[in-house]
């Protein structure tokens, strides 16, 4: 028996490719573990980290707050993979897993607790700093349940919870920190608690393999950062299907990031905190709609990429609506259209990146590889937008990049020829 009292299927061997599907418990635990995950990276960068920056910098917000994310987007990129390799390699009787899942979020939450007290700029990057090491760390373990435990024809339907969880974290994480915990320290310290409770939740009552005792991985230095690379040669499939993930992120990144400016700046919407959680609440209803209908549909015909190439276009149309009419109105209009193609693409994504992943024996450290493609996004978006804000037409010509990026990583994907 699990402990959630359910009967649990048995656990597959850590390197081998699951056959049997996951059950209903197992799937709510790493929902809420997913769900908390989120809650504590876009419940700062969606409000408590822009408000930081007016506070503390009001003539240059915008800067502090590209600064800051940026900074934190690089380390993210070096965390994610890192413990992700690791965690490949870990022997503990307790699993390879779940002590990086656990160390990620307390990691995480000490970031959010430094945050919450930050008298300048320098100690809100360091504490920024700690949240992307923390949660991309446990993000790096936390998608690796997937191709460790789903099996292919299951895993678009994961996926799409998936995508909700991350959806349902940015809605509930505004809800958090506008209306139920309005002070900034106050926002900052209820996001460390979920943070530490969706993960102890998975970690405690969920199993974790451990590696067999024939596993021998090299310990050394050149040889492990060697392992990081994956080449575009060896494994194309692998090239094109990150490189459509980057640029989906990339468009995303451009398009959300500076929802609260917009609404504050060129909307003139008159309680842009207000108007941000109506958006993302039709953003969130619309994504779960897209990743359930997506996921369900994309694993019982077998195919993926016409998904994500509808999505791809739905994303983009969201994005142009604003480019032509930067207006509340069209703002009701885009959010829903943004999150049915996010959450259809975010379904068959996971999908698709797990069914080409180069080797068992490397999933959460190819996987790190590939959430570098979620992060990156993060450095260079705040350093676009800067530019295009200042010098290429303002939100406009932003969101004419986002649209541009989505389509461009459409176009990406139909180069992956081991997945229909």
């Amino acid at each position: 028996m699990s402990s959630t009292g359910e009967a649990a299927p048995a656990l597959p061997a850590a390197l081998d490719e699951p056959v049997v599907r996951v059950r209903p418990s197992w799937t709510t635990l790493l929902f809420l573990a997913n769900l908390g995950l989120w809650l504590g990276i876009y419940a700062p960068i969606q409000v408590l980290l822009p408000r930081q920056a007016e506070l503390l910098n009001a003539g240059h917000k915008e800067l502090v707050f590209g600064v800051v994310t940026g900074v934190g987007a690089v380390v993210s990129m070096i965390a994610n993979p890192a413990v992700g390799l690791l965690s490949d390699r870990t022997r503990s009787r307790f699993g390879r897993r779940h002590p990086w899942t656990l160390l990620g979020a307390v990691t995480g939450a000490a970031g959010l607790a430094v945050l919450a007290s930050a008298p300048n700029v320098a100690v809100m990057t360091l504490g920024w700093c700690l949240v992307q090491a923390g949660l991309n760390g446990m993000l790096a373990t936390l998608t690796s349940a997937l191709p460790d435990r789903v099996p292919v024809a299951q895993r678009a339907s994961i996926g799409g919870l998936i995508g909700i969880s991350q959806m349902l974290g940015t809605v509930l994480g505004a809800v958090l920190v506008t209306v139920l915990v309005t002070s900034l320290p106050g926002g900052y310290l209820a996001c460390a608690v979920l943070v530490v409770l969706g993960a102890a939740a998975f970690v405690v009552l969920t199993p974790d393999a451990v590696l067999p005792e024939a596993f021998r991985p090299s310990g050394r230095p050149r040889e492990i950062l060697a392992n990081l690379w994956i080449s575009p040669r060896r494994h194309p499939d692998f090239a094109w299907a990150w490189s459509g993930h980057f640029m989906i992120m990339f468009g995303n990144a451009l398009g959300t990031l500076y929802l609260l400016f917009f609404l504050k700046d060129a909307v003139r919407y008159p309680d842009p905190d207000t108007g941000l959680l109506i958006m993302m609440g039709l953003y969130g209803v619309a994504l779960a709609i897209g990743g359930v209908a997506t996921g369900v549909f994309s694993d019982r015909s077998g195919r993926r990429k016409p998904y994500v190439l509808g999505a791809s276009a739905v994303m983009a149309l969201a994005a142009l609506l604003l480019v032509a009419w930067p207006t509340w109105p069209a703002a009701l209009v885009a959010s829903p259209l943004l999150g049915i193609g996010f959450g259809a693409y975010m379904a068959v994504a996971l999908a698709i990146l797990t069914q080409v992943l180069p080797a068992a024996r490397d999933r959460a450290k190819d996987l790190g590889v590939v959430n570098i493609a979620n992060s990156l996004p993060q450095v260079l978006a705040p350093l676009a937008a800067t530019v295009i804000l200042a010098e290429l037409g303002g939100y406009r010509g932003l969101f004419a990049a986002s649209a541009a990026a989505t389509l461009i990583a459409g176009g990406l994907i139909t180069r992956v020829h081991s997945v229909r």
